[in-house]
């Protein structure tokens, strides 16, 4: 959690690093075009759909000591994905024009590219970070598999290294290309920073071998292809959802994108650190058939992301207005700019706790080697998303709130109705859900958070026309503060965890 609060961190020193550098100019915009191509080959053919496949079917050979035809499953697709995305990325270099002038239209949401050669050009000079990228994200499996998460949650922070480099040190003599080859410097930061530990790892070894009949190699392909399709889903209702937004008042697309943006960082810090921690776990425990520690595993972690999920949720609600003007309100972005994002931010934020712990219970199927499910589901949600948009904007129309609000609350009713029905196919078919444990759990922060909504009133009615750092940064200290309490009153066993594992690192004990 320290690492992914880290990343963000520094992911915020890269915007505005960016911004401070090229502004709102028509170079930003063929930059962000050309990255959103990278972005969706990378996310279509590896990403998160090939961690979810490798990693339960990796550490299934791992739990039961099978280290070599573990590591040569983990050869086999490193040596296939290599392949696939060196490929992919000489076509998409060969047909970069072609892929500008006609196709990146949609992926643009319609909207002009004025500098299309400039695009061309920046999209060629990405593409390597595509293959990189590839095979550090299976590094990242391979670590998490043998319980490695510092190193691999540390690597998106380089990243954003290597951008800032090449703003600050390239771009004065190249233009936005320097940011670009910053894309690649920090690419290649991501997968270097990683490869240390990786030799470490004990009975590590590589097989020039493709494994095309391997079964476990065809095990994890027959994983991928649902989850493949899940994300072409999930980027087409972006698309969609952008494509309203455009057709609302100026700013609705940013107003969302800032916020949603806002709403990622506390999900990065509190769920999919956590989820990321959990699935080899999850994995190790379904692989050696031990079901009933899975169902404990599942429950507790399920507790954690209640237990800080929802205060997160309320904070982000109650010092949405300060913490936007505190982050962003400066130069072009005004009161008015202020306003539109923290309204977003607030039906963003309402949804937290569901995206928190779909974060869970998807890894949770992916464990028991079920990506189908979790993936119908989230396409069934994608189109009650899409629905719902159209549905909010128009009531928030009549009742004369700004429309781009009901994209927001659209994306997280969607998600909390994709929740449920997942919990509910887990308990129904295996009993993995402990429902007491949970419905302890929200009313144990149910409580807390009341404590900590009327601490945060209090604090800004109290003090009125301060600075926002100071209303954002006491509002925040004060709550957790007030939260924290009640938890600990109400004698919640996390708290005494937290406090146990605290005292046992001051006095030097494992």
């Amino acid at each position: 959690m320290a690492a992914f609060v880290f990343s963000n961190l520094v992911g915020l020193v890269r915007g505005v690093t960016i911004t401070n550098a090229f502004g709102t100019s028509s170079d930003l915009d063929a930059f962000y075009a050309a990255n959103r191509v990278t972005d969706l080959l990378f996310n279509l053919i590896s990403g998160g759909a090939l961690a979810s496949a490798f990693v339960p079917t990796f550490t299934g050979f791992l739990s039961k000591g099978d280290r070599e035809d573990a590591w040569r499953l983990a050869s086999a697709v490193t040596n296939l994905l290599f392949l696939v995305l060196i490929g992919v990325s000489c076509l998409a270099y060969i047909f970069a024009p072609q892929i500008v002038n006609h196709g990146l239209y949609v992926l643009a949401t319609g909207a002009v590219i004025s500098q299309q050669q400039l695009t061309v050009d920046l999209l060629r000079i990405m593409l390597p970070s595509v293959v990189i990228f590839g095979i550090s994200g299976l590094v990242m499996g391979i670590l998490n598999s043998h319980q490695v998460f510092l190193i691999p949650a540390i690597a998106p922070a380089i990243y954003s290294l290597g951008m800032i480099a090449g703003t600050i040190f390239l771009s004065p003599r190249m233009g936005i290309r320097g940011l670009a080859w910053g894309v690649v410097l920090g690419s290649a930061g991501h997968l270097l920073i990683q490869l240390p530990r990786l030799f470490k790892l004990e009975g590590r070894r590589y097989l020039a071998i493709l494994g095309l009949k391997n079964p476990a190699v065809r095990e994890v392909v027959r994983l991928m292809g649902p989850r493949v399709l899940g994300v072409a889903v999930v980027q087409l209702n972006f698309i969609v959802n952008i494509i309203i937004a455009l057709g609302l008042s100026e700013g609705s697309a940013s107003a969302l994108s800032w916020a949603f943006g806002l709403m990622l960082i506390p999900l990065m810090a509190i769920a999919q650190s956590t989820a990321i921690a959990a699935l080899p776990t999850f994995s190790t425990q379904a692989a050696e058939g031990r079901l009933d520690e899975l169902k404990n595993s599942i429950s507790a972690t399920l507790r954690v992301i209640i237990l800080l999920s929802m205060p997160a949720s309320l904070g982000l609600i109650l010092l949405r207005q300060p913490l936007v003007a505190m982050l962003y309100q400066h130069g072009k972005f005004d009161e008015y700019s202020t306003s539109m994002v923290a309204w977003a931010l607030a039906w963003y934020a309402v949804g937290l706790v569901g995206h928190s712990i779909l974060e869970v219970v998807s890894r949770a199927y992916y464990a028991l080697h079920d990506t189908r499910t979790p993936v119908t589901v989230g396409v069934i949600a994608m189109g009650l998303n899409i629905v719902f948009s159209f549905a909010f904007v128009e009531l928030f129309k009549r009742i004369g709130w700004m429309p781009h609000g009901g994209l927001a609350l659209a994306n997280s009713l969607a998600t909390a109705l994709e929740v449920i029905t997942l919990l509910t196919l887990l308990n129904s078919r295996m009993s993995l859900i402990d429902g007491q444990h949970l419905s302890s759990a929200f009313r144990q922060s149910g409580l807390g958070i009341l404590g900590m909504g009327i601490s945060i009133w209090v604090w800004e009615y109290l003090l009125p026309g301060n600075s926002v750092f100071t209303e954002t940064l006491g509002g925040v200290l004060l709550g957790a503060a007030v939260y924290g309490a009640i938890l600990l009153s109400l004698k919640t066993p996390e708290v005494g965890l937290v406090l146990v594992a605290v005292k046992r690192r001051i006095r030097g004990k494992p």
